[in-house]
């Protein structure tokens, strides 16, 4: 007896099942071109947009409005007419400048000491580590007041520390621009430290390890692996620290005071012209609203925007 599918020609010896299969991956490969084409066009049309649901976009909605409507205000409500001559009388000038370089140096400070601590909070087991991440991440959530009370207790001429600067090397700290940094690297550099360790923990350990099994030295992975692969979430929390210190407002005017010049960050100076120039003030905080606003855009795609498509 001759088997079935013997006399067809095919060497194989494949029968019916052989040949339904073949339809059947023409069939996918055909009805995959398809959906290829039809996502295409979808995408073409924007018929492919997803679309969210009412009882999340509405939320939504209200959220945007609530964080755009007083931005809006400040727009509608600023004398554009009398701008230049009230910011000249104003002395917005000294105050911004004295809110870049503060918070400038804030910043590089709160890098090259906050970097160091988000390593030693990632990679070790040290005793109490609980208890030193919950003290670095206080500041979160303190009353940038209190913390300004703080600094003055601790680095004031009658602190526990202040009054041996004072007596033993005549360091007077409050009231004078290093006391504008050190309130805001207090409030800004948990940003940065957060941020930081996130990465790290994140981050895949093999190519340190691997680095250090080449026999690289720990500081030299430290710089050569470590830092490249957390870059992007080090300037993200830099941007952070930057803007955090800039907006600083409760912790300088209790520890730094407010001298024209001198101590008188421009948060600091919206405050006093709301009591005696409210246009002031108005477009003061416009400034300080479009130099952060530019900041944050500027560096966004590079720094915040960590690889992620729209």
């Amino acid at each position: 007896m001759t088997r079935h599918g013997a006399g067809t020609g095919d060497p194989a010896g494949r029968g019916d099942g052989a040949g339904r299969g073949d339809e059947a991956r023409r069939g996918s490969a055909a009805a995959t071109t398809l959906s290829r084409r039809e996502r295409e066009r979808r995408a073409a049309t924007g018929a492919g947009a997803r679309s969210a649901p009412l009882p999340l976009l509405l939320p939504a909605v209200v959220a945007v409005a609530f964080l755009v409507i007083p931005l809006t205000a400040l727009l509608v409500r600023a004398p554009w007419g009398d701008a230049w001559e009230i910011l000249r009388g104003s002395q917005a000038e000294e105050a911004l400048r004295l809110s870049l370089w503060t918070s400038t140096v804030a910043t590089l400070v709160s890098v090259a000491v906050g970097v160091p601590l988000a390593w030693v909070l990632a990679h070790t087991d040290l005793p109490g580590l609980r208890l030193v991440r919950a003290l670095v991440t206080l500041p979160l959530v303190l009353p940038p007041v209190v913390g300004g009370v703080a600094l003055l207790l601790a680095f004031g001429r009658n602190g526990f520390l202040g009054q041996y600067l004072d007596q033993w090397f005549g360091i007077t700290i409050p009231f004078t621009p290093a006391a504008v940094v050190m309130a805001e690297t207090f409030v800004a550099m948990p940003f940065l430290v957060v941020t930081v360790e996130g990465a790290l923990r994140s981050a895949d350990r093999g190519f340190e390890e691997a680095a250090a099994t080449l026999g690289a030295r720990r500081m030299t992975v430290f710089r050569r692996v470590t830092l490249p692969l957390v870059l992007p979430s080090l300037g993200a929390g830099a941007v952070l620290c930057w803007a955090r210190a800039l907006g600083e407002f409760g912790a300088t005017i209790t520890f730094a005071g407010s001298f024209p010049g001198r101590t008188q960050t421009m948060p600091v100076a919206v405050y006093y012209a709301l009591e005696t120039d409210p246009e002031a003030a108005i477009l003061l905080s416009l400034v300080l609203l479009l130099v952060s606003v530019l900041v944050l855009v500027l560096l966004r795609d590079k720094w915040l925007g960590g690889g992620t498509t729209s």
